[in-house]
């Protein structure tokens, strides 16, 4: 029998918590974990989600940077760190020894998230620079190589196909939806079809490259009633086809409840050309319910599979289990739940479990963003899902506005996807060769599986280097 009295306590504790710590420290020094990220590494990946903006916006030729381009404070201010940690603002004209004084320990609340943590491996890997232990003289440099960086567009391409060796992208250019315009060779922008949702009125558009009734009449329609617009809905999508968006994303979440309720026709229509200020919250909600049902029903119709932004957002609302009757009775649509529903992540491996057991199969995960709100929830995330489901099902994306955080992103999702193969493979519970095979899976081969319109837009094995000059 073991005599614990004659253990010294700290010991006990080490005892108890021994297997979970050596796990812990062990697994990216094993040969197994570094030979599954290496591989890893090696795979040309399918990137599902991000919002790369076009070049001359990031420059700051454009946009919100007004011409001073990119610097070290863009690139945290526009990173989800300053979501949960906020950094001194620089402003226009600031000198960056004034500003780095009153920024250089905002970051102290934030260096164990996993927001803070996942743009290390980029400037460490793209700059040279450990950030946990930055000087004044290296923040100084690397804000000027920064800087210069961004002055030249090949250095967007060197970033994403090369060092994250990332051959194609899926944009959701928010900002310009309707346009479906591709800025860069490597990129495939999908149709936002977030403000179609909200239309009953012309006043209620905003942006201009989110109009629908702009986009009918340049093609001759207008739209008076609800058949107008369903009419329009359905050449938009047509168009998107012919244009080679590869699928439908809708952010909806972040203003409202996943919980769209099944509304007869004639409640859509009285809602229809009336102003927001006209409807009461029920009817508002009627007429967007009605339409993501029918859009729903479109992306079956033009095979377009559509991405849903679950988890995270309205929290109290955007629970994935919200759309499960949606997706039971839409059973031709191919329905891809966003950021693995986070907090949700077990949920939504049921569903996606539920949808095989109900024989519907139109259900697939998409970790994107999920290793970069918190790398602990992923690797958690990816052992359970790979427990219910096939590996088929399971996708990823960097969800970053500039090339060092989706170079970041990617770098932390491969990490934990390598660590959670090599557990498998270290407890017997997979063949090294089938890890492997699964990682290729869910960093590339399940994107082209689910959307076959990507294949003929692969480049890296036919040339060696993508420039933006290539044809």
């Amino acid at each position: 029998m073991l005599r614990l009295k004659s253990i010294p306590i700290v010991c006990i504790a080490c005892l108890l918590s021994a297997p979970v710590c050596a796990q812990v420290q062990t697994t990216r020094k094993t040969e197994v974990y570094k030979r599954i990220k290496a591989y890893l590494d090696s795979v040309p990946a399918i990137d599902t989600h991000d919002h790369l903006f076009p070049f001359d916006h990031l420059s700051g030729k454009t946009g919100q940077l007004a011409g001073r381009g990119v610097d070290l404070w863009a690139l945290w201010q526009h990173s989800y760190c300053s979501w949960i940690n906020p950094i001194a603002r620089r402003e226009s004209g600031q000198p960056f020894d004034e500003w780095w004084s009153a920024a250089k320990n905002d970051f102290d609340n934030a260096r164990a998230t996993t927001f803070y943590r996942f743009l290390l491996p980029a400037f460490a890997d793209l700059y040279g620079i450990n950030f946990d232990r930055i000087t004044d003289h290296q923040a100084r440099k690397l804000d000027r190589r920064i800087n210069d960086n961004y002055r030249d567009q090949r250095w967007v391409y060197e970033v994403v196909t090369e060092r994250a060796n990332i051959e194609l992208m899926l944009i959701d250019p928010f900002w310009d939806a309707i346009g479906m315009k591709n800025e860069y060779r490597f990129t495939v922008p999908v149709l936002n079809v977030g403000m179609l949702i909200h239309g009953h009125h012309r006043s209620r558009v905003k942006q201009p490259g989110n109009n629908l009734y702009a986009f009918a009449e340049k093609n001759g329609l207008e739209i008076k009633t609800l058949d107008d617009y369903l009419t329009a809905l359905d050449m938009l999508m047509s168009r998107a086809k012919e244009k080679g968006i590869v699928c439908l994303k809708s952010a909806i979440a972040y203003l409202r409840t996943l919980q769209f309720a099944k509304i007869p026709r004639d409640r859509a229509e009285k809602a229809f050309g009336k102003r927001t200020s006209e409807l009461s919250k029920r009817q508002i909600k009627d007429f967007e319910d009605f339409i993501v049902w029918r859009l729903v029903e479109l992306s079956a119709k033009h095979d377009l599979p559509f991405q849903i932004h679950t988890g995270h957002a309205r929290i109290q609302s955007s629970n994935p289990m919200l759309l499960v009757d949606m997706i039971e009775a839409n059973k031709n649509t191919k329905f891809i739940l966003f950021h693995g529903g986070y907090p949700w992540v077990d949920e939504t491996g049921a569903i996606v479990q539920w949808s095989f057991l109900k024989k519907y199969n139109n259900v697939w995960i998409d970790s994107v963003w999920l290793p970069t709100i918190s790398y602990s929830m992923g690797k958690q995330a990816f052992h359970y899902w790979l427990e219910m489901m096939p590996s088929n099902r399971i996708m990823w994306g960097a969800d970053c506005l500039h090339v060092e955080g989706i170079y970041g992103a990617t770098e932390i999702t491969r990490r934990c996807l390598a660590e959670v193969l090599a557990e498998k493979v270290m407890h017997g519970d997979l063949l090294e060769e089938h890890a492997l095979r699964i990682g290729k899976q869910i960093l590339r081969d399940n994107a082209l599986e689910l959307f076959p319109g990507l294949k003929h837009r692969l480049w890296k094995h036919k040339i060696d280097k993508l420039t933006p000059a290539e044809p």
